[in-house]
């Protein structure tokens, strides 16, 4: 749910030496920062996911499952109600925050190798979440690997570590109820992550009969979000970390990742439409002439990545009730 422009174009000057060192100068006048659009994109976000959390937290209350097609008038309704908006910040404040803690893990990363990158923008959006997401856009090329995989783990990282606490908070809240989540017209994917720490809070209890509390289920989206962020593709969070790892190799590689999704679309079409979306924006990456190693710290942190996507990963994300 989050992504980032990467610079490359032939006006760009190449190292000579191979080496990643800034073989001449190359300096952009950035652009202007317009604060008022990020605002405003992160207060109708705030709207829409508050709106998705009050109706939440009604069903929540009453025992009604998560979210059913029946809801989407009710959200829309909230949107104009303020009284009944309080009850959805649980919701709505996790997952932004997280979702700001993921942008920002890159956008610090960026300020910190002097690369330039734009503030986060938030992106509203209509019933099942309220949001798809956030980016920001990387302005000026990246000229050394080291780099490159920094800025990429650092947004995941962070993300992962914000939505930890919040997971076990909100399972804290959450309560049993037989058979829930079996009901409604989704049914919602147990990522491992989820199903260890209902083992730890629940113990013996199944997935399925676990009623997830509104701060779990935003936890529940930025579980989803990392994983999608960390698959090693083209341009993604995950393909960036490939790219500083594997080199010439990664466009081979982004390919085999990519068709792995299309087996993925017998649990869930939804792969196939991923599969697509990729094939589309391209599995390219903009070269970075530069060979110099990573370093072992951060070749563990590269297989620490791959650990979260396992964690995160969900065979079926959003499905339907079994008949």
């Amino acid at each position: 749910m989050s992504s980032q422009g990467f610079t490359s174009g032939p006006h760009l000057p190449t190292p000579e030496n191979g080496t990643g060192t800034r073989s001449l100068s190359y300096w952009a006048q950035p652009p202007r920062s317009r604060y008022w659009l990020h605002l405003l994109l992160l207060a109708f976000t705030l709207l829409t996911t508050t709106a998705v959390g009050a109706r939440m937290m009604e069903n929540f209350r009453l025992n009604r499952p998560a979210f059913s097609l029946s809801d989407i008038t009710p959200v829309f309704r909230a949107m104009v109600e303020p009284s009944t908006l309080a009850q959805g910040l649980p919701f709505s404040l996790t997952l932004i925050i997280i979702l700001l803690a993921h942008e920002l893990g890159h956008y610090l990363a960026c300020r910190h190798y002097g690369v330039s990158a734009s503030l986060p923008y938030f992106l509203p959006g209509p019933p099942l979440i309220g949001t798809f997401g956030a980016f920001i856009r990387i302005r000026s090329p990246i000229y050394k690997k080291q780099e490159l995989f920094d800025i990429g783990i650092a947004g995941p990282l962070a993300g992962f570590v914000v939505l930890l606490p919040a997971l076990a908070i909100g399972l804290a809240f959450s309560k049993v109820l037989p058979g829930i989540n079996q009901q409604g017209d989704f049914v919602f994917g147990v990522p491992v992550l989820q199903w260890l720490m209902e083992q730890a809070i629940f113990p013996g209890v199944r997935s399925e009969d676990i009623y997830l509390h509104p701060l779990a289920r935003a936890a529940w989206v930025g579980i989803f979000s990392t994983a999608l962020n960390l698959l090693p593709i083209g341009q993604l969070d995950g393909g960036h970390i490939l790219y500083s790892m594997a080199g010439e190799r990664h466009k081979t590689l982004s390919r085999v990742f990519v068709l792995g999704l299309v087996p993925m679309g017998f649990f869930s079409l939804s792969w196939l439409a991923w599969a697509l979306a990729l094939l589309i924006l391209g599995l390219r990456h903009p070269a970075i002439f530069d060979s110099s190693e990573l370093g072992a710290g951060r070749k563990r942190l590269g297989w620490l990545a791959l650990v979260i996507l396992v964690l995160c990963f969900m065979p079926t994300p959003i499905g339907s009730p079994a008949l």
